[in-house]
């Protein structure tokens, strides 16, 4: 799910070992979504997103309504901007935490998605594009639909650092961190307004297993591999609560 990925690509977690500690930065060329797609609806004045979880429903009338159960946001704003466009806008309480504007091709079979996350210290911007996979209803607005994420065109995603400690790991990015052992426990994320809390594994010194835990449940299962060079981490971040699974790369800055 498109939230998710905007105030989660947060990169999660790192490793243990020579050479690891650092300033890390995604190449954004690398990034690849595969698995479930995710599923909107606008139409009759409401705009609904099955895929997201829990799922909701508010108006589409550019006014701000409540939303339960969800991590990240308590309040949603959607707004039909043009014949083929639209703003949807996530906060929690009075902050603004992101901002979607859709924006389907005339032909409707693809979905560009420009992404302001306000979620950390510093704004962090992304642009996505995604294919159409499943049709509009008959009479809904051409964002309605199911789409597969296909690549991000630019944005900036803000490097992450990373410190070992004795027995694990220190994290810092955007204004948010986490300082965890390498003994399964869950450690809080500070300054995530989601409440996300991790533990790690460490398999070996050049691999480490992150899980996420929010709302009292498993949400993303994460592997970080070390290349051999040291120059690079490859993430595999299954996303267990939308069905899908986030590959990228992070390099190291000299």
């Amino acid at each position: 799910m498109r939230l998710l990925f905007a105030t989660l690509l947060l990169p999660a977690a790192a490793l243990a070992g020579t050479g690891f500690d650092g300033t890390w930065k995604t190449n954004m060329e690398s990034l690849k979504t595969t698995g479930e797609p995710f599923v909107l609806l606008l139409a009759g004045g409401e705009y609904t997103c099955s895929s997201c979880n829990p799922r909701y429903t508010v108006k589409a009338d550019g006014a701000e309504h409540k939303v339960t159960g969800q991590a990240y946001f308590d309040i949603a704003k959607v707004e039909v901007t043009g014949p083929n466009s639209a703003d949807i806008v996530l906060k929690q309480g009075s902050k603004e935490l992101v901002r979607f504007s859709d924006e389907v091709s005339a032909d409707g079979t693809m979905l560009t998605s420009k992404v302001t996350n306000l979620v950390g210290v510093q704004t962090v911007t992304d642009e996505l594009t995604a294919k159409r996979v499943a049709a509009a209803p008959a009479g809904s607005h051409p964002l309605s639909g199911s789409w597969m994420e296909l690549q991000h065109v630019g944005g900036d995603l803000r490097p992450v650092q990373y410190r070992t400690t004795a027995g694990g790991l220190q994290m810092r990015w955007n204004g948010q961190s986490y300082d965890a052992k390498f003994d399964g426990r869950e450690y809080p994320v500070a300054g995530d307004p989601g409440k996300t809390t991790v533990s790690l594994k460490k398999i070996d010194d050049a691999t480490v297993e992150e899980t996420d835990h929010r709302q009292g449940k498993v949400v993303d299962e994460i592997r970080l591999a070390l290349a051999r060079d040291g120059n690079t981490i490859t993430v595999t971040d299954k996303d267990i609560a939308h069905g899908q699974t986030i590959t990228y790369t992070l390099e190291k800055q000299r």
